[in-house]
């Protein structure tokens, strides 16, 4: 017999606290989520330890674990990641940064404060159109605009400042970010920072999103820097082959140092316009060769960085109805699996960032219909099993065993 096919399906940023207007509870225990409810009520409950002690609870760290590394030994950051997924090769000497256009207000008393981390959640075509901008006038032989999906982009830079600090812009949103834009400001990038903001300034689709009353995305914001990482692949540590299906470049470029294949889905967006059907066709189709599918939605963590419940609660239903159950059920007119729902690391709308609370994950194998938590898939529930897998290598051994 070959292996047991297994899928991981990632719904980012679900986790959330207890709030008020939901009566005490999370957005996970409101909406109502009968699929994921069914992995983890007949299937094994447990908590997982995604962010190591010290590290910054980002989505890189945190999906990295849940792909079975350790990020104390193979994390050297953010950019190096999504560079991958970009097709950007990073030589020994390259630094790559992470290039957000944001939307920023400059205020009468110098006071700078994040408006929009996500520049109005620009399409990708119209931040194509400023990215283009900024290439042509600043690319040049030691530093490299590359154009993204959204409002998430990179920057080389050859020998980079590697003591560069930048906080994630979406940690700030609605804060005064003074203190911080003027330390990036005096940094060895600070003078493509300035000339980048003005440049996308003046620039004519900013000039028309601000008549149409959207944010501009009138600056870039660069953090998240690092070198190329040294990882194994999934088939060298574990044998499998697999395919990754994402609308970011940072899981993108994850899967593609675990060498998995990435897979494109047209509509795909990480917010909760994306096309769900489509990740879900495309899952199933790959499940059928290969022994690994990993299928990440990034809709309920941008709706915690927004601060939206109301988008939280229907990226979390969207989830549980469109891909969860879906998958599923296709899943169960095939060979044996195995199937973990999962997410990276809380997102909580009270905060509108993250945590490093350990994650609840869910795992349900068709084969063993012995093993059955009873609990319905929660944060609580997850803490009431008393199960907790300290670390990401411990968890995918479990998930990979025979």
């Amino acid at each position: 017999m070959g292996r047991t096919k297994t899928v991981i399906l990632i719904g980012d940023g679900m986790g959330d606290l207890p709030i008020a207007e939901l009566g005490d509870r999370t957005p996970l225990e409101y909406v109502d989520t009968p699929a994921m409810d069914f992995v983890a009520t007949n299937g094994e409950l447990a908590l997982l330890k995604t962010v190591p002690d010290g590290f910054p609870p980002g989505s890189d760290v945190a999906n990295l674990s849940l792909l079975g590394y350790r990020p104390e030994e193979f994390y050297s950051g953010r950019s190096p990641l999504e560079a991958a997924s970009m097709g950007v090769e990073l030589g020994p000497r390259d630094l790559a940064f992470r290039c957000n256009l944001v939307t920023l207000d400059h205020a009468a008393d110098g006071r700078v404060t994040m408006v929009d981390y996500s520049g109005g959640h620009i399409s990708t075509p119209d931040a194509h159109q400023l990215l283009n901008a900024l290439a042509q006038q600043l690319n040049n032989d030691h530093s490299h605009f590359y154009p993204g999906i959204s409002y998430r982009h990179l920057l080389v830079v050859e020998d980079g400042p590697e003591d560069y600090v930048a906080e994630p812009p979406h940690d700030h949103t609605g804060g005064t970010v003074t203190e911080f834009w003027h330390s990036m400001l005096a940094s060895p990038v600070g003078e493509t920072i300035q000339k980048a903001c003005d440049i996308l300034a003046s620039h004519p689709l900013n000039l028309q999103r601000q008549a149409k009353g959207e944010h501009p995305a009138n600056a870039i914001w660069l953090w998240g820097q690092g070198k190329a990482p040294l990882m194994p692949t999934l088939r060298e540590r574990y044998g499998v082959t697999g395919s990754l299906i994402s609308a970011v470049d940072l899981l993108k470029g994850i899967g593609t140092y675990a060498g998995l294949r990435i897979i494109d889905v047209a509509g795909a967006t990480g917010y909760i316009d994306t096309n769900y059907a489509g990740k879900v066709e495309a899952a199933l189709q790959a499940i059928v060769d290969e022994d690994l599918v990993v299928v990440h939605v990034e809709a309920p963590d941008e709706a915690g960085h927004q601060g939206s419940m109301a988008d939280k609660l229907k990226a979390i239903g969207d989830f549980d109805r469109k891909v969860v159950k879906p998958v599923l059920e296709g899943l169960q007119n095939g060979p044996p699996f195995r199937l973990l729902v999962a997410m990276d690391h809380f997102t909580p709308l009270q905060t509108r960032t993250h945590n490093s609370m350990p994650v609840p994950i869910a795992i349900y194998d068709s084969e063993q219909a012995g093993i059955a938590s009873g609990l319905t898939y929660t944060e609580q529930n997850a803490i009431k099993t008393g199960m907790l897998y300290a670390n990401g290598q411990d968890f995918f051994n479990r998930l990979m065993e025979p």
